[in-house]
C-alpha cells in the first residue's frame, strides 16, 4: 500500500525545479542545453565566506545551534538590518532557517488557519499558493500584466481583501518579473493595509541586494505595519550561497517566537557550518555583492536586448533579480511538425526539446501567457540561448 496523504497529494511539484532536472538529464545524454530556468547566481561563494566556514569545521562547529540559530549571527542580521534598512530589530525577534524558503512557509503555517485567505499578487513564485494549499488556506491571486511592470496597485489590493483575509505575501524584488516596488508604491499599500489590521504582511527580500535602481526599500519602514511585517531575506542570491540553505525571517516577537516553536519541532536549527560562513558574508567585505550586481545589471540589459529582436515577444525592464517575464501569446496556439503548443508550459518544453534552452512557463507562475529566463549565466550562454530561441520560435506556425 502506497497511499500519501491528501495533504500532499493536492501539492504540485515544483515546475522550476523539474525543468532544471529535465534539463540535466538531456546534458547527461551529452545534448548541449543551456539552461536558464535555474534561479540562482552562476558565481562562486566569495572566498572569505568560504574561508570563515574552513575555519568553523576547525573549530569544531559541529553540534546542533540553537533553533533560532547562533547568537552571534542574529546580532550579525540585527546589525545588517539597521545599517542597511533603518529598521531596528533585536536578536530574538530573529528566526534561521534552512534557506528563505522554509522561512516562508514557517511564517505561513504560524499564522494561516483552514480557510484563510492569502493575497498573493501574481506573477508569483511557484512556491507561495503551494505553501498556503499546505496550511489549507485559500489563495486570492491578484493578476498583473507587463503595461504595469507586474506591479500591483493599491485599489487592486482593497478590492481583493475581505473578512477572511488573513495574509499577503509581496515579493520585491520579484520572482520572475524583476519589478522592484518604489517607496512610493510601498507606502501606498501599506496605507491601504493599515485599514485591515488583521492582515499579515509576509515581505520576501531575497532579491533585495540585486537591484539595478538603487537603495532597497522595505516595506516594513512605514511604521503604521510594522508590528505586522514578517521580512523574509538570506545569504542565497546577494553571496551566491543558494547551496548553503541559510535563510532567515525577521518579525513580530510573537510570530518569531512562534517560528521558533514550530521549526523545533520538524528541522531545528540550521547547519552551524552554514550559519558560520553567513556571519561573515554580513560581516566581511562587501564588494563581492557589487560585483555581482554589476554583473547581473550588463546581463540583464544584454538579454532584454536580444528578446526585444524576437518576433512576437513583448519585452519590459526589470529592475532587480536575474529574470526576463516576456509576454508570449503570440506563439500559443501554433504547431511545428504537428507538435501543437498550447500553453507556456507546452513552449517551454518546445524550446528545451527543440532548442535546447531550458526555461520556464509562466502558468508555474500563475501568468500563462508569460515564460521565464534566467540570465544568471554568462554573456555567451545569453547570446547563444536568445540565438536558439529566436531560431527555434520561427519553426512555430
Amino acid at each position: 500500500m502506497s497511499q500519501v496523504s491528501a495533504r500532499i497529494a493536492s501539492l504540485a511539484v515544483s515546475e522550476t525545479l523539474a525543468m532544471s532536472q529535465k534539463s540535466n538529464e538531456l546534458k547527461a545524454q551529452g545534448i548541449n542545453v543551456i539552461n536558464l530556468s535555474v534561479g540562482e547566481p552562476d558565481f562562486f561563494t566569495p572566498a572569505h565566506v568560504k574561508e570563515a566556514a574552513k575555519k568553523a569545521i576547525d573549530d569544531n562547529f559541529s553540534f546542533y545551534t540553537p533553533v533560532p540559530g547562533y547568537l552571534s549571527l542574529r546580532q550579525a542580521i540585527c546589525k545588517k538590518l539597521e545599517t542597511e534598512n533603518g529598521l531596528s530589530y533585536k536578536p530574538e525577534q530573529i528566526i534561521c532557517s534552512n534557506g528563505a524558503k522554509q522561512d516562508v512557509c514557517n511564517v505561513v503555517l504560524c499564522v494561516v488557519n483552514p480557510g484563510d485567505e492569502v493575497i498573493i499578487p501574481a506573477p508569483c513564485w511557484v512556491s507561495y499558493v503551494e505553501m498556503v494549499k499546505l496550511a489549507e488556506g485559500k489563495s486570492v491571486v491578484i493578476r498583473t500584466g507587463i503595461e504595469q511592470d507586474f506591479k500591483m496597485t493599491p485599489a487592486q489590493l482593497e478590492a481583493a481583501i475581505t473578512p477572511k483575509t488573513r495574509a499577503i505575501i509581496l515579493c520585491s524584488p520579484s520572482n520572475p518579473t524583476g519589478s522592484i516596488y518604489s517607496k512610493a508604491e510601498l507606502e501606498a499599500i501599506a496605507n491601504v493595509l493599515a485599514k485591515h489590521p488583521n492582515i499579515i504582511i509576509i515581505a520576501d527580500e531575497i532579491y533585495e541586494h540585486i537591484n539595478y535602481l538603487g537603495k532597497h526599500e522595505s516595506i516594513a519602514q512605514f511604521e503604521n505595519i510594522k508590528d505586522r511585517v514578517a521580512i523574509i531575506n538570506g545569504v542565497s542570491k546577494a553571496y551566491a550561497m543558494t547551496g548553503w540553505r541559510l535563510g532567515w525571517v525577521a518579525a513580530p516577537q510573537w510570530l518569531a517566537s512562534a517560528c521558533n516553536k514550530l521549526q523545533g519541532q520538524y528541522t531545528s536549527g540550521a547547519s552551524s557550518i552554514a550559519q558560520k560562513a553567513a556571519e561573515s558574508a554580513y560581516l566581511g567585505d562587501q564588494q563581492c555583492v557589487e560585483d555581482m550586481r554589476q554583473a547581473f545589471q550588463r546581463r540583464r540589459d544584454l538579454i532584454v536586448k536580444l528578446a526585444s529582436e524576437i518576433e512576437g515577444f513583448k519585452v519590459n525592464k526589470p529592475e532587480g533579480a536575474f529574470y526576463l517575464f516576456p509576454e508570449c501569446s503570440y506563439y500559443l496556439g501554433k504547431s511545428y511538425n504537428g507538435r501543437q503548443v498550447n500553453t507556456s508550459a507546452d513552449l517551454a518544453m518546445f524550446l528545451l526539446e527543440e532548442g535546447h534552452v531550458a526555461c520556464v512557463g509562466g502558468l508555474a507562475f500563475e501568468a500563462p501567457d508569460y515564460i521565464r529566463f534566467s540570465y544568471a549565466t554568462s554573456d555567451e550562454n545569453i547570446v547563444e540561448a536568445m540565438r536558439r530561441v529566436k531560431e527555434t520560435l520561427a519553426k512555430l506556425q
